[in-house]
C-alpha cells in the first residue's frame, strides 16, 4: 500500500472511532487496523529518511 493510501485510511479509521455510532467491538477492529496502516506508514518513512541520508553523505 502506498503511504498517501495507508494514511487516508488511517484517518477514516480515526473518524470511524470517534463516531459515536461505532460499536466497542468495531472501533476495536479499526484502532488493530490503524496500527497496521500506522506501521506501514512509519516504515516507508523510515526507509525515506535513510535513502536520503545516503545520497546526502
Amino acid at each position: 500500500m502506498s503511504f498517501e493510501t495507508s494514511m487516508k485510511r488511517l484517518e477514516e479509521l480515526s473518524e470511524k472511532i470517534r463516531d459515536e455510532e461505532t460499536s466497542l467491538d468495531e472501533a476495536i477492529k479499526c484502532y488493530e487496523e490503524g496500527m497496521q496502516c500506522y506501521k506501514e506508514c512509519s516504515e516507508i518513512l523510515n526507509n525515506a529518511k535513510q535513502k536520503i541520508e545516503t545520497f546526502s553523505e
